[in-house]
């Protein structure tokens, strides 16, 4: 008796230790969620695998881009050329594998122009009161009531040689569309940020953190900011996929970056005049932008249902 006695706390004890173990952690089911998406684990693999081919495959590739071979003229998927040639012979395996370098980085660094802007006017408007949020709602909307496509034109018709000259062709053009880009693509990121802020500033935890004498910058950084991360990063992953179809339309519509360096929107621009006798060329290019904008739609489809707490485990 005694012994059982003496032993039902030690027993409870390592229950309560196994319990606390076997719980896991907000990280940890995160993942479990996301992993239980399949579209998205699928999604996830794809993007990985054309984001190290693009990152080392011109190391292994090593074909010059605008090497010309005239020999094969509009030639079709060979040994020594896996994706075919151009009109002018060029490989077009090296030109995807490069071109997708920057194609991918225009949609990265436009999601990043976005979600900062967006974050930040989301943020101030979140939390002030009055005049403020009632300007920057405006901001918002009247950002959100122009027409994207004909401002995206006119203001690289109009800045985009000026650029060229001050930092070089290609790092000129990176920079005019990515700015460009992200400048329209922040507002519905100020709409969702601002709606978590107004959500989350009233909650229990954010009064107690006020009641204990923290300040209102210090509550925005370490509990409202934190807590809305979830539908910023879905957000973002739908800012890429945007940011990589508009920098393939304007690039298809001649806008983009110069012939010399290919995008996978200047391959599919360049490979329009020849989609009878060559569709190989518009193939792999067009190809490469379905896989990636649909990946990273699907990867956002598992962020969404992973970050939520009210979906089933």
């Amino acid at each position: 008796m005694a012994g059982s006695i003496l032993a039902s706390p030690t027993a409870s004890m390592a229950q309560g230790q196994s319990g606390s173990t076997d719980r896991a952690s907000p990280g940890a089911e995160t993942w479990r969620r996301f992993r239980r998406h399949r579209l998205a684990a699928a999604s996830t693999a794809i993007l990985t695998a054309m984001l190290v081919a693009v990152a080392f495959g011109p190391l292994l590739w090593q074909v010059p881009i605008n090497d010309i071979d005239f020999s094969a003229h509009l030639q079709g998927p060979s040994w020594h050329h896996p994706f075919g040639t151009d009109d002018l012979g060029q490989d077009l395996l090296a030109r995807m594998l490069y071109g997708g370098r920057i194609s991918l980085a225009v949609g990265l660094a436009a999601m990043v122009v976005a979600i900062i802007i967006g974050t930040t006017v989301g943020a101030i408007a979140g939390v002030s009161r009055g005049s403020v949020d009632a300007a920057l709602m405006w901001l918002t909307d009247l950002f959100l009531s122009l027409p994207p496509l004909p401002l995206l034109l006119l203001v690289i018709y109009l800045f985009r040689e000026s650029l060229k000259h001050l930092v070089g062709p290609e790092l000129g053009t990176f920079l005019l569309i990515v700015a460009v880009i992200g400048g329209f693509r922040w507002m519905q990121v100020a709409r969702l940020v601002r709606a978590q802020f107004l959500s989350l500033r009233e909650k229990e935890f954010v009064e107690a953190a006020r009641a204990l004498g923290m300040t209102g910058s210090r509550v925005v950084v370490r509990h409202i900011l934190p807590n809305s991360l979830g539908p910023i990063i879905v957000a973002g992953t739908i800012d890429v996929a945007a940011a990589i179809i508009a920098e393939s339309t304007l690039s298809f519509l001649g806008l983009g970056f110069p012939p010399d360096i290919p995008t996978w929107g200047r391959i599919l621009f360049d490979a329009k005049d020849y989609l009878d006798i060559a569709p190989h060329w518009a193939l792999f290019a067009g190809g490469a932008i379905f896989l990636a904008v649909l990946s990273i739609n699907f990867i956002g489809d598992g962020l969404r249902d992973a970050l939520d707490p009210r979906t089933s485990a």
